[in-house]
């Protein structure tokens, strides 16, 4: 049991890791590339980069997919098509503080609707632990200052983000419902429904918008999203709430602030303060209860 737990553990950091760096790449290249054409290459490639790894599992899988077609629709639409579109919409609007409070919320949001949809017990344990961590997460998106959120300004482009949350903490909780099938079909599936369904929004906003500003530096940009915050952090994600429930899994949301701060400072040259301390250790000691739940809460959870 402990192993399995841990390599869940292991794959959630991995794949928050990488989505950490989308957040910061869809903020500040956010002039150059607009927010549908990012989100439209970024499953486009991704599709065809995992055609070849796919196509070996595709023909042994159609049966289970056709026959689960409407719950793959689905991930497709809240997964894939609207959640990056709608974040990177909403960085257009919006500061990354703003949004960054109101991802914090998702982990709350899978609790909840996991117990609307499937009646999942929410321990005491859990809450606590959900509490504790979100705390750490507030802490270091607002540096310590409870004036930050007393001063907090919302508008449109929080909306975005807000829906947008809705829609990836519904994929988490329906991931339980996706069929039996290999991980590589299911994201090439998946990612390939995405792009379809983007299509209209991409040639919508290149008609009535502007151009991705195709320079070396957003080629970059592109190819990052596309490989890591889409396959790998898929795939990890993916089999974490696989192996320990949408739950516990979606606490791991709240590492992104933590991931972002080292990023800052070691990329940036920004100082290490106090709060990142205490932030981090808050957002650990909430992790690390959701490891201390008992057995018979693991199974229900998932």
């Amino acid at each position: 049991m402990a192993p399995v737990k841990y390599q869940a553990y292991l794959l959630l950091t991995l794949a928050v890791l990488f989505w950490a760096g989308n957040f910061v790449l869809g903020r500040a290249f956010h002039m150059d590339i607009p927010p549908v054409a990012l989100a439209f290459w970024r499953w486009a490639i991704a599709t065809l980069l995992v055609l070849y790894p796919a196509s070996r599992h595709l023909r042994a899988d159609w049966k289970a997919i056709s026959g689960h077609w409407p719950i793959m629709v689905l991930l497709s639409v809240f997964g894939v098509a609207s959640f990056n579109t709608l974040v990177y919409s909403g960085l257009h609007h919006t500061q990354a503080i703003n949004a960054l409070l109101i991802q914090s919320l998702m982990p709350v949001l899978i609790v909840l609707m996991s117990f609307v949809m499937y009646r999942d017990k929410i321990s005491a344990r859990l809450l606590l632990a959900i509490m504790v961590s979100l705390s750490g997460a507030v802490t270091i998106i607002c540096r310590g200052d409870v004036g930050v959120m007393i001063h907090l300004s919302l508008n449109r482009g929080d909306l975005y983000v807000f829906v947008a949350v809705i829609c990836y903490a519904t994929y988490s909780v329906l991931l339980k419902k996706k069929p039996l099938i290999h991980p590589m079909s299911f994201v090439f599936v998946t990612f390939g429904l995405g792009s379809l369904m983007l299509v209209p929004f991409y040639l919508w906003e290149a008609m009535t918008s502007r151009s991705a500003i195709l320079e070396p530096t957003s080629l970059l940009v592109i190819g990052y999203v596309a490989i890591f915050p889409s396959i790998v952090s898929f795939l990890c994600y993916n089999k974490g709430v696989e192996l320990i429930g949408p739950n516990r899994a979606g606490l791991f949301i709240h590492l992104m602030p933590v991931f972002g701060s080292v990023m800052a400072v070691l990329c940036l040259d920004e100082p290490f303060y106090l709060f990142h301390a205490l932030g981090m250790v808050l957002i650990g000691a909430g992790i690390y209860l959701t490891t201390m739940e008992k057995r018979r809460s693991s199974a229900a959870d998932r």
